[in-house]
């Protein structure tokens, strides 16, 4: 049972780390987004250069299901009026925001908006939208839009599919350059746009978003502890048959917690520092993990 001291280390531990928080941290711009479209339209009225579009529908943290092969988690989906489909990912690390994935996440929309039997032109339109701390492109461009063509004409194939690159790293005197500059913002005083101040704001200095955020950050460390406990235990039975169960869950324990380190590694959703934080191991094991990966 946590002590009160406990408890009051752990209350002041999160509101640290929301102070720290911004838009370009997917479970914060999630919780921002949750709007009802107001935020999710107003960015892509600015991307996607299009003051008219109206978002009709919104869902965040959408999970799109492959029975026979690896499935994905989408940070936002949103729908306009005209019924296209655009998911938006917020990309810290460059490793989650290769270019097959964002295939991935493309073709993962198509296989799921179509019924048996129902005509392929009656596919919608579809937007995969990276925003990316860093320019992974490295042109120095605010957008990246990627599209098919005819090679030799270099005419567009025009099959309502659509990829963009937005650069966390830009800055300039523009929409774009202002609007990243807010992404990367913590303190909403400093933002430019007040439609996104207002809901970081909301987040970070009201009684009631705060106690969200907290539910989240608690939602985040169990879990943590869930999928290192239970694939911790799994190796620590077979360990232990060897050398007693108490050793053994042990053991099974920390092998559980470096798992789940390597696995927030791969998403390239998280920086080393946070992994640290939620999994408990120490930044030098896990930037050692993060090596070992790359070799």
């Amino acid at each position: 049972m946590e002590t009160k001291e406990t408890i009051g280390k752990k209350h002041q531990e999160d509101l640290q780390r929301l102070r720290g928080f911004r838009l370009l941290d997917d479970e914060f711009l999630t919780k921002c987004f949750e709007d009802g479209g107001t935020c999710v339209e107003f960015v892509l009225r600015l991307v996607l250069e299009r003051p008219d579009l109206q978002v009709v529908d919104v869902h965040t943290q959408v999970f799109v299901e492959n029975l026979l092969n690896r499935s994905v988690r989408l940070d936002i989906l949103a729908t306009d009026s005209a019924g296209a489909k655009m998911n938006v990912e917020i990309q810290r690390s460059d490793k989650g925001a290769g270019r097959k994935r964002a295939r991935y996440n493309s073709s993962m929309m198509d296989v799921n908006l179509l019924e048996k039997g129902e005509d392929f032109e009656k596919l919608p339109e579809t937007w995969v939208i990276f925003i990316t701390e860093h320019d992974v492109m490295k042109e120095g461009k605010p957008v990246y839009p990627i599209e098919r063509c005819f090679l030799e004409t270099g005419k567009r194939f025009e099959d309502g599919s659509h990829i963009l690159y937005v650069n966390g790293a830009y800055r300039g005197d523009t929409p774009m350059g202002k609007l990243m500059h807010d992404f990367a913002c913590t303190d909403p005083a400093d933002m430019y746009y007040e439609v996104l101040a207002e809901r970081v704001r909301f987040f970070k200095e009201s009684k009631e978003g705060r106690f969200i955020m907290s539910k989240v950050l608690e939602d985040m460390r169990q879990e943590s502890w869930k999928e290192g406990n239970a694939a911790g235990i799994k190796q620590g039975i077979k360990k232990g048959i060897r050398t007693g169960i108490k050793k053994g869950i042990k053991t099974g324990i920390e092998t559980g917690t470096r798992t789940v380190a390597l696995r927030m590694l791969e998403t390239g959703k998280y920086a080393v520092e946070e992994i640290a934080e939620l999994s408990g191991l120490p930044l030098e094991d896990v930037k050692k993990l993060q090596r070992r990966q790359r070799v």
